[in-house]
């Protein structure tokens, strides 16, 4: 028996949340949960957003939010990306990183970092910060903002620390890198001269940034080292690889595709030592993937059912251990990333494109287990 509840999402009704199947040979209560009795309750967590991206809970227990902010002004007169996509316009202090409290009021926690727009053509969708990570408490942010090709003269895409002042160093410069190490299968017609890494992780020491425009996965040490650990290119064509999360000793990733869309997202699985294979297929515009504490996989879908960025059609996709598909939720407004919270409920970054300033927010998707579905409205 499927189990349906509708949920308001933002400024757009469209959230049909399905649940079929209880955590297969799992701990905790959803698996003594008798499966007509599952039920997924969506709140709108904190708003006030511009663009969200990346998100991620620190030690401290708040979750930090990347954001792509406002965009700019600024044309530069270097080698620029080409239309449709480009000429972009920027500036060197329109985005931030938002912390998050367990009220989910919304303070900024830095500002003052670059943020780029493309062209009017493309909608001229915003990017700055595109992700976040932690070492111990210190923060620390990866820019896909910033860079001349993206109207930013003197600051490069990069990884960068966040210090104890709320000012920020770099970390490892990411455009230098990607101008002077190309990868085999570069698109022409969308080429990126400084990149827009979009996800990163830390682990064992090293931080890992995944670029999609160039295609690669890439190592960074503390000391601004760059490695790379695949030319995802070389090996699949040029598939945007956008979103990672690091799960029994290997990377997990997502990749957009190029338009128009058609269903040939998919999930990878690269070990470190650069070795890829595909673990499922039949996706559509993947921004983002998590593993919960059973081993679920979720995948994000940013728009299904649409050539083209599309509102309204975001989803969620649980991938249990022995590959049954559930879809979790539905409707969402162009979803950008999305994270486990210490308390097991997920976050999902929306309207992470596409919507004024301040329209972005970030939801909160609890699986419980009750006798009755509930409809929830905002």
């Amino acid at each position: 028996m499927k189990r349906k509840i509708y949920v308001k999402l933002g400024v757009a009704f469209a959230a049909l949340i399905l649940l079929n199947s209880c955590v297969k040979n799992g701990p905790g209560s959803l698996c003594k949960c008798s499966p007509d009795n599952l039920v997924i309750n969506a709140s709108l967590f904190s708003s006030g957003f511009n663009s969200p991206r990346g998100l991620k809970f620190g030690p401290d227990g708040y979750l930090y939010v990347a954001e792509g902010g406002l965009g700019g002004t600024n044309l530069t007169t270097c080698t620029q990306v080409v239309p449709p996509v480009g000429p972009y316009l920027g500036s060197q202090t329109g985005s931030r990183i938002s912390r998050v409290g367990h009220d989910g009021v919304r303070t900024t926690f830095v500002d003052g970092l670059p943020s780029s727009q493309s062209s009017e053509l493309t909608g001229s969708p915003t990017s700055g910060v595109a992700d976040v990570a932690f070492i111990g408490n210190t923060v620390y942010g990866l820019l896909t903002g910033a860079g001349c090709s993206h109207g930013v003269v003197g600051i490069p895409n990069q990884v960068f620390r966040v210090n104890k002042d709320r000012s920020w160093s770099m970390v490892a410069d990411l455009s230098s890198y990607y101008l002077n190490n190309q990868t085999a299968n570069e698109n022409p017609g969308d080429y990126e001269p400084d990149g827009t890494p979009y996800s990163m992780s830390f682990e064992k020491g090293d931080f890992y940034v995944l670029e999609p425009n160039h295609g690669e996965l890439d190592r960074i040490s503390l000391n601004g080292k760059i490695t790379r650990v695949i030319d995802i290119s070389a090996a699949e064509g040029h598939i945007v690889p956008t979103c990672q999360i690091f799960h029994d000793g290997n990377f997990y990733v997502g990749n957009l595709d190029t338009y128009p869309l058609s269903n040939l997202s998919a999930i990878y699985k690269i070990t470190p030592a650069g070795q890829i294979s595909i673990v499922d297929s039949g996706f559509s515009a993947v921004l983002g993937v998590v593993f919960d504490e059973v081993g679920g996989l979720y995948v994000l879908e940013n728009t299904t059912g649409n050539p083209t960025p599309t509102p309204g059609t975001g989803d969620i996709i649980r991938i249990d251990p022995d590959g049954t598909k559930t879809t979790i939720a539905s409707g969402l407004n162009f979803p950008t990333a999305m994270t486990f919270g210490p308390d097991n409920k997920l976050y999902v970054s929306v309207w992470g494109f596409g919507g004024a300033p301040g329209m972005g927010e970030v939801w909160q998707f609890d699986v419980t287990c009750a006798k009755q579905s509930h409809i929830i409205k905002k």
